[in-house]
């Protein structure tokens, strides 16, 4: 079942979202090469919890980070940890806040170093797919319109979709319906209506579409070892069209004239997550069932 939301408890996501994209800035500034994932996720905890707000991953499922961090062929469910990142990285962070009851989930991947001319193309493109599909988050619009302009950007590039791997729905719970599928019909699939809030998050490869389980159980990598990449709003459906209430595209001084208007594609944005030189899991959920750490089933916007 959908449930949409009042314009007052769209507000209150916005507030979870503010702290979220606070936290994803704390992170943005310490990504860097010797950095370990570990400490990443220990920055995010301090940054969530001195807001008054909990991290949403940690403990969902077993899951014991308060991100996911999924360097390079990963795409999705990393546990923070020992490892520390390197020049030429890739690493996709994933964050979940839950305030007064209500959740913000957003993702970016950020450049760690210089990146391979193909990966930075991957993660620009896959950046861009995501403001395509916020662009379809308008009230009488189908499912099919927006998980189609995701996947005609990526495709059109010569990119994957990850097709087992999905958005959702975000409120109350992490995992609301409906499944926001990165792929489908124009036209098809469910309305989209005013107080509809969902995660969209298409999540990329390199090479071929198809991704493996890790060992660990949460961990979801691409087959062909190809590069991945994931970017991720929270957005709302209102009647002056989508607004993102994780607006970490945009910079600090507009964020605030965004909390009650728009925040669209066509806003003002800034690059792709890139940290400077100096300077499930959890998220992405199965087609078949939200957050399951097996892949199986395929979402569609038939």
């Amino acid at each position: 079942m959908i449930i949409k939301k009042s314009a007052a408890e769209i507000e209150k996501m916005a507030a979870a979202g503010a702290i979220l994209v606070e936290t994803m800035d704390a992170i943005a500034a310490s990504v860097r090469p010797g950095v370990s994932t570990g400490e990443l996720d220990a920055i995010a905890e301090r940054t969530i919890r001195a807001r008054g707000a909990t991290p949403t991953f940690k403990g969902y499922r077993g899951f014991p980070g308060s991100i996911c961090a999924s360097p390079n062929t990963m795409v999705v469910h990393g546990i923070p940890g020992p490892y520390r990142l390197k020049d030429g990285d890739e690493i996709s962070i994933d964050v979940g806040v839950t305030l007064d009851g209500w959740v913000a989930d957003a993702a970016r991947t950020f450049a760690v170093g210089e990146l391979e001319p193909r990966v930075r193309t991957l993660l620009e493109v896959t950046e861009r797919s995501l403001h395509a599909g916020v662009e379809q988050c308008r009230a009488g619009n189908r499912m099919g319109d927006l998980s189609s302009a995701i996947q005609g950007v990526v495709e059109s590039a010569g990119f994957s979709i990850v097709r087992s791997l999905v958005g959702h729905g975000v409120g109350r719970s992490m995992h609301e319906d409906p499944q926001v599928p990165n792929y489908g019909k124009p036209g098809k699939g469910t309305l989209l209506e005013e107080g509809m809030v969902l995660a969209v998050e298409p999540m990329t490869t390199a090479g071929r579409p198809g991704v493996r389980a890790g060992g660990d159980g949460w961990a979801i990598y691409s087959q062909d070892g190809s590069a991945t990449a994931h970017f991720e709003f929270t957005i709302a459906i209102t009647a002056q069209g989508p607004r993102v209430l994780t607006p970490w595209h945009l910079p600090p001084a507009a964020r605030s004239s965004a909390a009650g208007a728009d925040a669209t594609a066509t806003g003002e944005r800034g690059p792709h997550g890139e940290a400077g030189e100096a300077g499930e899991g959890a998220d992405g959920a199965s087609a078949g069932e939200a957050r399951e750490p097996a892949v199986e089933g395929v979402a569609s916007a038939r």
